[in-house]
């Protein structure tokens, strides 16, 4: 673990606290530097004004591609449909999963512009149910980003939370917040992942000569679903901004420590920002099947590569060659492993569904602590609710979502965190992965929340039978 100093300093060819590369500018006459003014201002309100962020955005890849929703009313149109989507290159939304699809529960799948015909006509014959969720996928993401300036998005002064923002800005709002809060902030990395990028993590307590209890929290596991980081920085603002006023969130960091992980997933993330914007892995390696990427939310140690899970690297639920092969997934173990006696609660961002999910994921059965996690998760879906009247589903992943495998939340729960929640996020299929960023504020608030009240319960007492739980 590595401990980021607030007072590292900013050499020539390093970079700044914004991890901006530091310019050298050659001697100039003052015709020459002139003209260079000129050119710069050229260049800013063109790239500003002229050119807005979303004209062109992925090569224009996505332009046609459509997402349909599909709902197969008997066990003979699910075997219909997935031998239909089987002979099709298609992203499956959700499940995401050929394998989970099942009788009178929707799929969303992504088809690319060439294949949109031939499944409007395979569904008609076989009179599957169906309707064309998002017909022009591309201008559906450039309406989710593009209509924003690069210049307010990467603004220096005041920090935007309510658009998306790259690895990049993420990480240099990291840095800025562990210089200007020091109080509350600590920010330290737990190690590198696939591509050799820094795994930040931000802990966010008032400091005490008292062990305390923490809170764990991750987002952006899978890449796609960027509503997720853009909620842990909502989080981490709400705290730090509300804790002079807010009486519960000044007893929650007086009392907790919160270990937040804006992105997870970093090398997967800035790959869909910069060129698949729908990728979901990480970006391993295989070099027998020239596949890239892991499902980071299937390479626990915990019923691994079984039910919901796929073996194959091509896979968008590839388990990984072995548990915990991604540096990522091993990392965020090792230190949930070495904290395991103070981490009491583990929180997973995920989109989308609107539901809040517990153990087990990868069985039908009770987990022996039930009654307790079923109190936080209503308490937290009711606070949820009280925000904005969004209803969430909650219950084990098993029977709420669908069975899977090698799942964070189990892994959580077996090592000793008597409290594992993944929340699945805004919203239930419109926008799907594309929430607009004029959603990020009520989805944040609301979920925002929700987490506060499973905070809370962590600190009131509750009885369970340690004898059959004996991680607790």
């Amino acid at each position: 673990m590595f401990k980021i100093s607030r007072r590292a300093s900013c050499k020539r060819g390093a970079y700044n606290r914004y991890l901006q590369p530091l310019i050298c500018w050659p001697r100039m006459d003052h015709r020459s530097a002139f003209r260079a003014s000129v050119l710069l201002a050229c260049v800013i309100i063109c790239s500003n004004v002229l050119c807005p962020v979303g004209a062109y955005l992925y090569n224009n890849r996505y332009a046609g591609d459509q997402v349909f929703r599909i709902t197969p009313s008997n066990d003979e149109e699910v075997q219909v449909l997935k031998k239909i989507l089987g002979h099709m290159k298609v992203d499956l939304w959700q499940p995401n999963s050929a394998t989970l699809i099942s009788h009178n529960a929707t799929v969303d799948v992504h088809v690319k512009r060439n294949d949109t015909q031939g499944l409007h006509a395979r569904l008609k014959q076989e009179h599957i149910d169906y309707r064309v969720f998002i017909s022009n996928l591309q201008k559906e993401i450039e309406k989710q980003t593009g209509y924003r300036s690069s210049r307010k998005r990467r603004s220096e002064s005041q920090y935007d939370y309510e658009v998306y923002h790259s690895l990049e800005e993420i990480q240099s709002w990291m840095f800025e917040m562990n210089r200007t809060h020091s109080d509350l902030v600590d920010m330290f990395s737990i190690g590198k992942s696939y591509e050799g990028r820094p795994l930040y993590v931000l802990q966010i307590g008032k400091r005490s000569r008292h062990q305390k209890k923490a809170v764990w929290i991750d987002c952006g596991v899978h890449a796609r679903e960027w509503i997720g980081p853009a909620f842990c920085q909502w989080f981490v603002k709400e705290a730090i901004n509300s804790y002079q006023y807010d009486s519960m969130m000044r007893r929650l960091l007086n009392q907790l420590n919160f270990y937040i992980m804006p992105v997870f997933n970093v090398d997967g993330y800035h790959f869909s920002w910069t060129t698949d914007r729908f990728w979901r892995k990480t970006r391993s390696k295989n070099h027998k099947f020239h596949c890239r990427g892991v499902d980071a939310n299937r390479n626990w140690k915990v019923k691994w590569c079984d039910e919901g899970a796929s073996s194959h690297p091509c896979d968008d639920t590839y388990c990984g060659p072995f548990p915990e092969s991604e540096p990522e997934v091993k990392a965020v173990a090792k230190f949930l492993r070495k904290h395991k006696k103070r981490v009491k609660a583990y929180i997973s961002i995920h989109a989308y569904a609107q539901m809040l999910l517990y153990p087990y994921s990868y069985k039908y059965a009770t987990i022996p602590n039930f009654n307790c996690v079923e109190l936080a998760a209503h308490n937290a879906v009711t606070a949820l609710y009280s925000a904005y009247g969004v209803r969430y589903r909650y219950g084990p992943a098993s029977t709420t979502l669908y069975v899977s495998s090698g799942s964070s939340i189990d892994w959580a729960y077996r090592n000793g965190i008597p409290y594992a929640f993944a929340f699945e996020l805004r919203d239930t299929g419109y926008f799907g992965f594309l929430l607009p960023e004029s959603l990020i504020n009520p989805t944040c608030t609301e979920t925002m929340r929700a987490v506060k009240a499973i905070a809370s319960g962590l600190l009131k007492k509750c009885e369970t039978h340690k004898d059959r739980f004996p991680y607790i």
